[in-house]
């Protein structure tokens, strides 16, 4: 069996000067290089086309909800992130049911977009809203309401800003 020995540094190596001038160049090549980094909450990646954000419900161009309440999307999620309890439609001629409640609770939803494969009415849509915050659990619960809401009314903050980025950017 051969033993290896220890090389032998010179007085030169034994400084560790190249070594440190080796990490100096490698920080002065890169100090030109355009910076990846972004202040997040400031300044906001685009969501790619094809982005599963938070899902959300749609209304029809009549203003009535387009869901209508098949548990499909409940059937299929994997976490068991839907509830759906099954109400009556008002008026008979136009649906046989709609969901009198629809939650999703936003903590177990892994947006894996499979509620909107499923749904035949193209009810439920994958936003491309990622930002999912509460002090509580319940807070994490979306009701059928908030699915419904405006979400742009989350995301013009953000567009605003990279607007407003954008023009310092063209000014400066």
């Amino acid at each position: 069996m051969k033993v290896k020995r220890a090389i032998k540094k010179g007085w030169f190596e034994k400084l560790y000067l190249p070594a440190i001038f080796g990490g100096l160049g490698i920080t002065f090549r890169n100090m030109f290089h355009k910076s990846v980094v972004q202040a997040y909450p400031e300044q906001r990646w685009p969501t790619p086309p094809g982005f599963r954000g938070m899902p959300r419900l749609v209304m029809g161009d009549d203003g009535i909800e387009k869901c209508v309440a098949c548990k499909l999307c409940e059937v299929v999620c994997p976490p068991h992130a839907i509830t759906i309890l099954i109400g009556e439609f008002r008026d008979q001629d136009m649906r046989e049911r709609v969901p009198e409640e629809f939650d999703i609770d936003m903590g177990r939803c892994i947006n894996c977009g499979y509620c909107e494969e499923a749904c035949p009415k193209e009810a439920i849509v994958m936003s491309d809203l990622y930002e999912v915050a509460g002090f509580t659990r319940d807070e994490l619960i979306f009701d059928k309401s908030k699915l419904l809401s405006d979400y742009e009314q989350y995301k013009r903050p953000a567009q605003e800003l990279q607007r407003q980025q954008e023009r310092e950017r063209r000014a400066g």
